[in-house]
């Protein structure tokens, strides 16, 4: 009986969605290896080097530029999964309790492989640093709030640019793990994962629709899924690069701000010790 209300809870179908698609082959993307190719094109080898080791906005490269990337990803990974959707509806009617299934995995698989890219342009740290196939609660809940974004969940918005505010503030090379799985920002990632798993249902009626006649049922559904594919994925790369994290600047101000102190703190100890000298 639980076990009937735990598949029924959105929230629930969505997090276990997201976990299985994260373990797809192919689906975590190399922070490294993709900034490589990514910037390749229109980036120095310098501006490369910093990008990977801190990241792009502290290597100084424009907004303009990632831009440019961050489209070049999207065409790519639209083209992709709806090739593959297309594919998925080919069998028709009879196939429909495999495909379904399997194109909503690969469906999510590909939002992951786009929302990791993006993030990567624009300044986020490696969402996936270990080698095993668990994902940390942490993780989850920042993919969370982005797939909220590409689904439209305004409260998804908001709470995406706080975690980056908090980020850019402390130039953190890591998410905050606390704000995500207990502080202000988690009950907002529980409501947006809800909101998901409702429209994970409406998804799956649409795509079990266009494919109940074969051939004609892979033209609709690849249509289906380039038309909201791509303007998901141009959702999110647009409120990624109006965050703090991807401003260029954000980074050089912190040292500037050091480099200003260290000459005010000798003056002081210069200044305590002719006291201490005239006191004695």
């Amino acid at each position: 009986m639980n076990e009937g209300k735990v598949s029924e809870n959105p929230e629930s179908r969505f997090s276990a969605v997201l976990v299985g698609s994260a373990r797809l082959p192919g689906v975590r993307i190399h922070r490294e290896a993709y900034l490589r190719k990514a910037l390749a094109r229109y980036c120095s080898e310098d501006e490369i080097r910093v990008a990977i080791e801190e990241t792009p906005a502290a290597a100084g490269i424009s907004l303009d530029v990632l831009d440019k990337a961050a489209n070049d990803s999207i065409r790519y990974e639209t083209t992709k999964v709806s090739a593959l959707s297309a594919a998925a509806g080919l069998p028709g009617f009879f196939a429909l309790p495999a495909t379904v299934p399997a194109d909503m995995a690969q469906y999510f698989g590909h939002m992951l492989r786009i929302a990791q890219k993006l993030a990567y342009l624009y300044s986020w740290p490696d969402l996936f640093d270990g080698d095993g196939d668990d994902v940390d609660d942490a993780t989850m809940g920042v993919l969370t709030l982005f797939f909220g974004v590409m689904f439209g969940a305004q409260s998804a918005n908001a709470a995406v640019g706080k975690v980056a505010e908090m980020m850019a503030r402390q130039v953190a090379k890591k998410l905050p793990q606390k704000a995500l799985t207990k502080g202000v920002i988690y009950p907002i990632v529980k409501k947006v994962a809800a909101y998901i798993g409702v429209q994970m249902t409406k998804q799956t009626f649409a795509k079990s629709v266009s494919k109940a006649i074969p051939v004609i049922g892979a033209a609709v559904s690849g249509g289906l899924t380039f038309a909201t594919y791509r303007p998901m994925a141009k959702r999110l790369k647009k409120h990624l690069s109006e965050s703090e994290l991807a401003k260029p600047t954000h980074r050089v101000v912190v040292v500037e701000a050091e480099e200003v102190h260290e000459p005010f703190a000798t003056e002081h100890v210069e200044q305590q010790h002719d006291v201490d000298e005239t006191a004695v």
